[in-house]
């Protein structure tokens, strides 16, 4: 199964912070829930590693209507250019951090490429909701850092 760029969604923000100090938190589930601009991310669950590593799996309490976990894997794990995580579904959340003048250029993707559910992710409106949930991610993080 080929990777279809179609099926990634990205925002990007230019954060002033380095590309450490914003992998550094990225790697931390505690603090997800900082930055999350869904409203959905909690808190990470007792048990979750103080720091994400490629193969960790750390568990979240989420909301949207209703409580409920999930389960991430850490699936991609470059210091500190490249971190990702996927559960269950199958999709894929991304972060990429490039150095450039004033901080780092970050990017953020939900990769559906995997997704076991597209047809639920089209039909329940997902695709628009994270697209303006990572923008308000990435507000909120270069906010984090003063930006």
């Amino acid at each position: 199964m080929g990777h279809d760029p179609k099926k990634v969604l990205s925002a990007t923000k230019v954060v002033p912070a380095t590309p450490q100090q914003i992998f550094d938190l990225l790697a931390d589930p505690a603090q997800h829930a900082t930055i999350d601009g869904s409203g959905s991310v909690r808190k990470a669950q007792s048990g979750a590693p103080a720091r994400l590593s490629l193969g960790a799996r750390f568990g979240m309490d989420m909301k949207i209507g209703v409580p409920y976990k999930i389960t991430n894997e850490v699936v991609e794990f470059d210091e500190p250019k490249q971190i990702a995580w996927r559960h269950f579904g199958g999709h894929i959340w991304r972060y990429i951090l490039e150095p450039v003048d004033g901080g780092t250029r970050v990017t953020e993707q939900f990769d559906w490429n995997k997704s076991k559910s597209p047809i639920v992710l089209k039909l329940s409106g997902t695709f628009d909701k994270n697209q303006k949930s990572m923008e308000a991610t990435l507000e909120r993080l270069a906010a984090h850092f003063g930006g």
